[in-house]
């Protein structure tokens, strides 16, 4: 029996399924990104304090994170393709049913759990399909996928700002629901592709034993289905704790700058106007270090892991010299520095985890992964804001944040030193073939 080519084409109809990607990451994150806009209309809507009116936004971000295992599972289980349909069709139930706006309540359920629900779904199947369809220019296409979040979240702001107010905060859900339906076209686009391991795994049991058909087919048809599961005890493997606590870490840090950035700006009496173009310049930055950040990961100079631990040191540095800033010029000038460095690192991340975990377990490592990560994003900005709290200064949170980032760097060199530790050990493990002839002697009466 004849088994089909699965191996990762690292083009083709992969930059398809790029583009979808690319899309879907624009119509998820980019959006839960620009919803604060809707944040005033709701509070004196429903006339409710500015903390109850923001478990909208928290209620989106946790089941955004506690559906990623749920959504890996499915994508083991099922097929990618299916998974961000029902992603695509969540979210826009949730904009489309928090258009009635029956109660704050009404609107946790909505927009909150529904709209988080169908982003997680829809954001974890892209982003891992991606990485199955890439194995050398796994890093550009990540790197182009992740972008759309950026591009999107940079036209969304006075687009939903303008929504608002032609058709009212609800007219603007609906429409909004309505335009994610594109996530379902864009899924429908994902067509499904078997992982290269997996092939490799059915050839091996094949070739044994041979001469036998019947058993090399069944084993051809069966091989794949062992990896059908969602493997939990990626938990117990220290290369992927080390890389879970490095992202718990990042996760306490890269929440902090966007919260105190407007705050601090105005905190140096920069006019209105000017403090909202940081927001654009952060977005642009962003934008350009992801594809250069992919282009230069694609070019395999360097190690990714080597790469990712140069990216978080330079985010680090930036935010250490952001507070030193005194003015407008030289706020948006580290302002941008971060910005860029964020976006090589977001561009490479994934290409990470799927390097220490292999390709067979990256569905659940990435469910595993961004579960966990959760937690640094709900420590970090209250841990930050306690900060701020005590030292009576916005900029004790970046000081924060640029320590946390040092930490988990740390934990990236530690997880850099087991590989390598552990790469040398299988090398030495190979020995050196032996002779299949019986006595040495014959070797020379074979050339005499």
């Amino acid at each position: 029996m004849k088994v089909k080519n699965s191996n990762p084409p690292d083009g083709g109809y992969g930059w398809v399924v790029v583009v979808s990607a690319f899309m879907v990451m624009g119509l998820t994150a980019a959006v839960l990104k620009t919803f604060g806009l809707f944040f005033v209309e709701i509070q004196q809507h429903f006339d409710e304090l500015a903390s109850t009116t923001s478990w909208i936004t928290s209620v989106t971000i946790a089941i955004f994170h506690l559906g990623a295992p749920v959504a890996s599972s499915l994508c083991v289980r099922y097929t990618h393709r299916a998974v961000a349909i029902t992603g695509g069709l969540l979210a826009f139930s949730g904009m489309a049913l928090g258009f009635l706006g029956l109660s704050m309540v009404w609107m946790y359920a909505t927009t909150g759990f529904l709209q988080g629900l169908g982003i997680s779904f829809s954001w974890t199947s892209a982003i891992s399909i991606v990485s199955h369809y890439f194995s050398k220019k796994r890093a550009l296409a990540n790197a182009i996928a992740s972008a759309g979040e950026c591009a999107f979240a940079f036209t969304f702001g006075p687009f939903f700002q303008w929504l608002i107010s032609q058709y009212g905060w609800k007219g603007a859900l609906l429409i909004i629901g309505g335009i994610q339906l594109n996530i379902c076209v864009c899924g429908v686009l994902m067509r499904p592709l078997a992982s290269s391991c997996l092939l490799e795994a059915s050839y091996s049991e094949a070739e044994t034993p041979p001469g036998n058909g019947a058993s090399m087919i069944d084993k051809e048809d069966k091989s794949p289905i062992t990896h059908k599961t969602f493997n939990w005890m990626l938990v117990r493997r220290p290369e992927f704790v080390l890389y879970a606590i490095f992202g718990i870490l990042a996760a306490m840090s890269f929440f902090v700058p966007p919260l105190f950035l407007v705050p601090l700006s105005y905190s140096l009496g920069i006019d209105e106007s000017w403090t909202a173009s940081l927001l654009s310049i952060l977005a642009m930055v962003d934008f350009a270090g992801r594809l250069l950040c992919g282009w230069y990961a694609n070019l395999h100079v360097t190690k990714t892991v080597h790469l990712l631990t140069m990216t978080i040191t330079l985010i680090s540095t930036s935010l250490m010299l952001l507070p030193l800033a005194n003015n407008y010029l030289s706020l948006a000038i580290f302002t941008g520095f971060y910005g860029f460095f964020f976006g090589t690192t977001v561009a490479v991340h994934i290409t990470v985890l799927a390097d220490v975990v292999g390709m067979p377990d990256f569905d659940s490592a990435l469910g595993l992964f961004m579960l966990i990560r959760s937690t640094g994003g709900f420590v970090g900005p209250p841990l930050a804001g306690l900060i701020v709290d005590m030292a009576g200064d916005y900029r004790a949170g970046f000081y924060m944040a640029g320590a946390t980032l040092v930490l988990s760097a740390g934990f990236l060199v530690t997880l850099d030193q087991l590989q390598q530790r552990k790469e040398r050990g299988s090398q030495s493990n190979i020995k050196p073939e032996k002779s299949t002839l019986p006595y040495p002697s014959l070797h020379l009466l074979k050339f005499q």
